[in-house]
């Protein structure tokens, strides 16, 4: 059996008013989160299911209420973002500035020669699926080609359609 937290009585009083005085669903549920352990004697997973959260979340609001009587403000929510960057957005940017002229043009871009660039400005090796991703994240997208042939006739395509034999026979 795991042993029963300790929660500091001066952060149950603050939990008590915050509870009292917040209008912030937020902020509530993370001083409940204190409480409800503190004062009912409410395990992890009884407290989650009273909160709606999961088990794991409880921890969390705990410390997000903490750091919030801390401080005196709510942290950010935090939990998106790119925390492996291997550069920020306007590095990138730089980084693909000399192909963008080349990509405005129609000019074939080769990821090969893109990921070569990047690993000698990074220093380290480098996978392609990191240059794709680089490339999405600009919004730079592969560009089809049309559906036909800039220089076809369709006067001519016709023509041969009319004229061609119904039955192709072996020579």
């Amino acid at each position: 059996m795991a042993r029963p937290r300790k929660i500091d009585e001066e952060l149950v009083k603050q939990a008590q008013h915050t509870v009292n005085s917040s209008n912030d669903a937020m902020q509530l549920r993370c001083a409940q989160s204190v409480l409800l352990p503190a004062l009912m004697g409410a395990t992890l997973e009884q407290t989650a299911a009273l909160l709606g959260v999961s088990r794991a979340s409880v921890p969390r609001l705990q410390a997000r209420f903490r750091q919030s009587m801390q401080t005196g403000k709510s942290p950010p929510d935090n939990w998106g973002g790119r925390r492996r960057e291997l550069m920020t957005f306007d590095e990138e940017k730089r980084f693909l500035a000399p192909w963008e002229q080349q990509a405005k043009d129609g000019g074939i871009l080769v990821v090969s020669v893109i990921r070569a660039a990047l690993a000698q400005h990074l220093g380290r090796a480098i996978k392609a699926s990191v240059v794709y991703r680089l490339l999405a994240r600009h919004r730079w997208r592969k560009v089809s080609p049309d559906t036909h042939h800039p220089k076809s006739d369709p006067a001519v395509q016709e023509q041969w359609k009319k004229n061609s034999r119904k039955r192709w026979l072996p020579y």
